[in-house]
């Protein structure tokens, strides 16, 4: 016979809760989602109504000075009379350089982090550090960097060029993280699938993962452009003050924050235009938005059906 003595009682299970304290824990359970999704609601309702509070300031006091002519026409009397005309064509003009280098750019670096750099390989985590720094630079910073490389050193002077590349180097840190993060949280399984069918891997790249990433870039284009056309300090040390039509890109321009900044702090009686103008910053705002949206939106229904 066996040395050894077995126990045949079976293993103890865990006691059950009595009924009564069954119930009450999930009522407690209950009054806590309660309470967390009425903070939710809290939190998204004060957004809303500071949203709107400030948009109806706005519209209050700079709807009925927009006109095809203040649209058009250049400033006069230091912005009080006149309109924006060459104004909203240099911010076109830096948004527009801003985009076109750092869109490209930022979406190649995101996804040479992504999907060709190992996540524990010291260039990947040097990059990462780097521009999680970058981001929270502050703007003034990255307005001296400008006036220092691209206008002294590069030659380029107080000019549109300058400032563009200026505000792409702001973007670029918040548009790849955001763009690498959508990459990464892509499930494995469709790089297994298009491996297992012989897709290539810059195929895999264009025509699967970034369409399934399009929230993350959208996100990312919003955060940047937001960031690039709201932005004075920077385009102060960059592309300079003059509010004439530029001719090239390397003519000075005055953005239309700074067109709002100048005339809320430094002309008198100049506030009626500069709501005028906040109303057409905010409308160039959302226009961008919601064009990048429908475009993200339309690119990934496109790409699901194919």
């Amino acid at each position: 016979m066996s040395r050894f003595k077995f126990d045949s009682t079976p293993l103890s299970q865990p006691t059950p809760l009595p009924l009564a304290q069954s119930h009450q824990h999930r009522q407690q359970l209950a009054y806590r989602d309660r309470f967390l999704g009425f903070c939710t609601w809290l939190v998204a309702c004060g957004v809303i109504v500071l949203f709107g509070w400030l948009m109806v300031d706005i519209l209050w006091k700079g709807f009925g000075q927009l006109s095809w002519e203040f649209l058009t026409a250049p400033p006069e009397d230091a912005g009080r009379a006149g309109g924006i005309g060459p104004i909203l064509v240099s911010t076109l003009l830096l948004l527009g350089i801003c985009l076109g280098v750092s869109l490209p750019l930022g979406v190649g670096t995101a996804i040479l982090l992504a999907e060709f750099t190992h996540p524990n390989h010291w260039f990947g985590r040097l990059v990462r550090r780097s521009l999680d720094m970058l981001a929270g630079v502050p703007s003034i910073v990255f307005g001296l960097f400008g006036n220092a490389f691209f206008s002294v050193i590069l030659g380029m002077g107080f000019s549109i060029l300058s400032g563009g590349l200026t505000l792409a180097c702001m973007v670029l840190p918040i548009l790849i993280r955001s763009v690498e993060e959508g990459l990464c949280a892509v499930p494995r399984e469709y790089r297994f699938g298009a491996a297992s069918l012989g897709i290539s891997r810059t195929s895999t790249v264009v025509q699967l993962l970034l369409p399934a990433a399009m929230p993350s870039l959208v996100a990312g284009f919003i955060l940047g452009v937001g960031r690039a056309i709201a932005e004075t300090a920077a385009l102060i040390y960059t592309s300079g003050y003059v509010d004439r039509m530029p001719t090239s890109l390397l003519d000075s321009g005055r953005s239309l924050s700074l067109h709002i900044f100048d005339l809320s702090m430094n002309v008198p009686g100049g506030d009626p235009n500069g709501y005028a103008t906040v109303v057409v910053l905010v409308i160039l705002l959302l226009l961008i938005n919601g064009t990048a949206s429908w475009i993200g939106n339309h690119w990934l229904h496109h790409s699901t059906d194919l």
